[in-house]
């Protein structure tokens, strides 16, 4: 069954979710790029507000795919004692050797979880290599908000082969990236883990605005 992600940017934030039947709470500061990340003391602050009620996942931030400056930062959240740490997986870089070292993360029993983008050059042959190295999940994200939703930015055919490769190997398996409320009848039947979102829960579905509690409630109820 599919599940709901909301991303969070604040203790604020967080207070007002756990009021909600949000499956997953992501927390990632929206106004810092596609997986902008917040601060480790205050990942470590919202998890102890959550105290395990929900699954709560966080990302590290636009990082160049340099395995040391990846690696760091992972290992910071990883002490923050989250659920699930997101590691964006953006175009270039040594994306090889990044999972070399992240495998030594994922060994010590922290669940890591790729962010592919869509709105890149994509081979999909890469969620084998990511459960090789260990990791637990994999989603789908946009990196250009501005092109409007995963749906505008990849053919569905594309997406549902995403989804049965990543069926395929056991991972977890998101679809997040701008997505609207009439995104969900699409997705759903694709059977992915959960269906991010962030701006179609805010205030004139503007990313970086403030939560819409009838927009939460809009888009919960389609679940």
């Amino acid at each position: 069954m599919t599940g709901m992600l909301a991303s969070v940017n604040s203790l604020g934030e967080v207070n007002f979710i756990l009021q909600t039947d949000v499956d997953i709470i992501d927390l990632k500061n929206p106004a810092q790029g596609a997986l902008g990340a917040l601060s480790t003391d205050l990942v470590s602050s919202i998890v102890k507000r959550v105290n395990q009620q929900k699954p709560v996942s966080a990302t590290v931030g636009d990082l160049p795919m340099q395995p040391k400056v990846v690696f760091d930062a992972v290992s910071a959240m990883a002490n923050t004692g989250v659920d699930y740490i997101k590691i964006g997986f953006f175009p270039d870089g040594d994306w090889q050797t990044t999972l070399s070292k992240l495998a030594t993360i994922s060994q010590q029993g922290h669940q890591l979880i790729a962010v592919l983008f869509a709105d890149t050059t994509l081979d999909l042959d890469i969620i084998s290599t990511l459960k090789k190295a260990g990791f637990c999940g994999v989603m789908l994200d946009t990196m250009d908000k501005s092109k409007g939703s995963l749906l505008n930015v990849m053919p569905y055919s594309t997406i549902e082969t995403f989804v049965k490769k990543a069926q395929a190997e056991q991972l977890l398996c998101g679809l997040a990236g701008s997505l609207k409320k009439t995104d969900i009848a699409q997705l759903l039947p694709l059977d992915s883990d959960y269906l991010g979102f962030r701006g179609a829960l805010c205030t004139n579905n503007n990313r970086t605005a403030q939560l819409d509690k009838q927009a939460i409630d809009a888009i919960v109820k389609l679940f």
